[in-house]
């Protein structure tokens, strides 16, 4: 079958092995096959080699519990509205792990989803779901549950003889003093294929990397693998007077500011590197594995990350703002279906919306009416299908005022959304500002457009996709004649 007629598995009658994977805080520009003129990162070219890269892949929300909500559901945070961590994720919406099961699998996951519970689901008000943003995206086995306070990681080093008694967040800003066999990414590994080696049909597995999220710190040798003065310097940021207010707010808070210290910023983004290549060895030893277990030309493999990383781009660290650093992000399928177009990089934009929809295809299901995205899978067979002429992102810091006791209609306005072409980037803010930026002149985003007829189009185009992505999920039937039209579908619960 040509690789360009359909989903091979499904018209062959067989059902793939399904392996999701995201990497936390991952950069789409920190891949050597991406041209970083330093990052290693041979097992992730090696899967864009025998797969399809996406090169214009974004994000579209940060932090992690909002980036993670539109991934998991297919859906915009304008339509599933989580704005925080923190925020709880509506039961009533459909997810990839749901969609799994509707597709014959038990989908097990090893690490986090960073999920609220839904309050209506709780009924004692000292349930301490209710006090954390760390819980399991529903429908989900949760093979090796590794939140922030990481025991499983833990009580293993306690049992090699470590000192654990400061906790998971002092262990992680001190890996470089342990070998990287003692790692957190290497457990999870460790334990994820152990869990395959135990699998005899086809499986799905979601693998929520931590790294290379902070603390600041790589694991073993690598944390000396980069030396700070080898690496490029970070996106300058615009003078006094030309920054949007909301930028010089974020530079006046300590977590979201970037050491002023050039040996501090250094160090930084040497240890932001070094794990980059640490994780990406880890899955040189899950590709090693799925090739010893005979699953490597029967598993399709996704990779993907939450949101990016500012690293010191225009003054920031962390994943802030309306940047393309903290939204653009690393997107990998690999099919072992359709190896004529191995080693294609797709430019078109593509968002992690879509990635719900390409899993959907994967695995024989209908896409879930909710989806804002598309299916990658005719790229993945090598049709180009662009649908988009701009990246989609927003951000939200309503929760900095929830916790001040705020409650009133004035929360509307913290928040931001991108509309982000090949040539612009329009940004518009909740309490009525904006600001146009003309990368095509100056990919720093220090150039402003100001040309009325410019700004104009690119805000009547954000008004359009707002307007083309409220939601659909009962839109398409009609109560008449028993039901017609498009019938929402069944989500099982568990």
């Amino acid at each position: 079958m040509s690789s360009k007629c359909g989903p091979a598995w499904h018209g062959g009658g067989v059902q793939p092995n399904v392996l999701f994977i995201t990497l936390d805080q991952f950069r789409g520009d920190s891949l050597s096959c991406a041209g970083h003129p330093v990052v290693q990162t041979p097992n992730l070219d090696r899967l864009a080699a025998h797969g399809v890269r996406f090169a214009r892949h974004y994000s579209q929300a940060a932090p992690c519990a909002p980036g993670r909500a539109s991934l998991y559901t297919g859906m915009y945070q304008m339509s599933h509205r989580v704005v925080a961590n923190g925020t709880p994720l509506d039961a009533r919406f459909d997810n990839v792990a749901h969609a799994a099961r509707r597709g014959g699998y038990e989908p097990a996951l090893f690490g986090y989803t960073d999920t609220g519970i839904d309050p209506r689901l709780v009924d004692d008000p000292d349930d301490p779901r209710l006090s954390t943003y760390e819980g399991k995206l529903a429908g989900f086995d949760h093979e090796l549950p590794l939140p922030e306070s990481a025991d499983a990681w833990v009580t293993w080093l306690n049992e090699l003889g470590y000192d654990t008694s400061g906790g998971a967040l002092e262990l992680l800003a001190r890996e470089n003093e342990r070998p990287v066999e003692h790692g957190i990414s290497t457990f999870q590994t460790d334990r994820l294929i152990e869990w395959i080696e135990r699998q005899a049909g086809p499986w799905f597995a979601h693998s929520s990397y931590l790294r290379p999220h902070p603390p600041y710190m790589a694991a073993g040798h690598f944390a000396g693998m980069y030396d700070p003065a080898t690496l490029p310097p970070p996106v300058p940021m615009a003078g006094d007077g030309a920054r949007h207010p909301f930028h010089d707010v974020l530079l006046g808070i300590r977590d979201a500011a970037a050491p002023a210290d050039p040996e501090m910023l250094g160090h930084l983004r040497a240890q932001y590197f070094g794990m980059i290549s640490e994780v990406d060895a880890q899955l040189g030893r899950l590709w090693a594995a799925l090739e010893r277990l005979g699953h490597w030309d029967n598993t399709v493999i996704i990779v993907t990350s939450d949101h990016g990383e500012q690293l010191g781009d225009q003054g920031l660290k962390g994943k802030v703002g309306f940047f393309d650093s903290s939204f653009h992000i690393v997107g990998i399928v690999r099919d072992p279906s359709h190896v004529d177009v191995h080693g294609t990089v797709v430019g078109e934009f593509t968002e992690n919306v879509d990635l719900l929809p390409t899993i959907a295809e994967v695995i024989g299901i209908e896409v879930p009416a909710q989806c804002d995205g598309h299916s990658l899978m005719p790229f993945v067979r090598g049709v180009n299908c662009a649908w988009r002429t701009a990246a989609h992102y927003e951000f939200d810091w309503r929760d900095a005022f929830i916790r001040m006791g705020v409650t009133d209609r004035s929360l509307e306005e913290r928040n931001l959304v991108v509309l982000r072409t090949r040539r612009e980037a329009y940004v518009q803010f909740g309490d009525g500002s904006w600001r146009c930026f003309d990368l095509a002149a100056d990919p720093t985003w220090r150039t402003e457009i100001t040309d009325p007829a410019r700004v104009l189009a690119l805000a009547q185009e954000m008004l359009v996709w707002r307007q083309r992505h409220t939601d659909r999920t009962m839109t398409g039937m009609l109560l008449d004649r028993g039901g017609i039209g498009r019938r929402p579908a069944a989500v099982v619960r568990r």
